[in-house]
């Protein structure tokens, strides 16, 4: 029987508009061409993006995509 282990997708997408001169969630959302919600239900933990989208994400910032999204195995 295999033991079955939980993940997460961990981000810092709200300090990173933070530390972007404070980006607001809606200039984030227009430069990843997705919508305010998407950005808020990511930023909560509720959405997981795309690969792409994550991409995207990490590019606005010009950082690597580790530096915006984590994943996580939980026990």
């Amino acid at each position: 029987m295999k033991n079955h282990t939980k993940a997460a997708i961990t981000n810092n997408v709200r300090r990173l508009r933070f530390d972007a001169d404070e980006m607001t969630q809606a200039t984030l959302a227009e430069k990843a061409d997705v919508t305010r919600q998407t950005i808020i239900a990511i930023e909560g933990g509720k959405y997981s993006p795309s690969l792409e989208l994550a991409f995207k994400i990490a590019t606005v910032f010009d950082v690597p995509l580790e530096s915006v999204f984590q994943y996580q195995e939980i026990e």
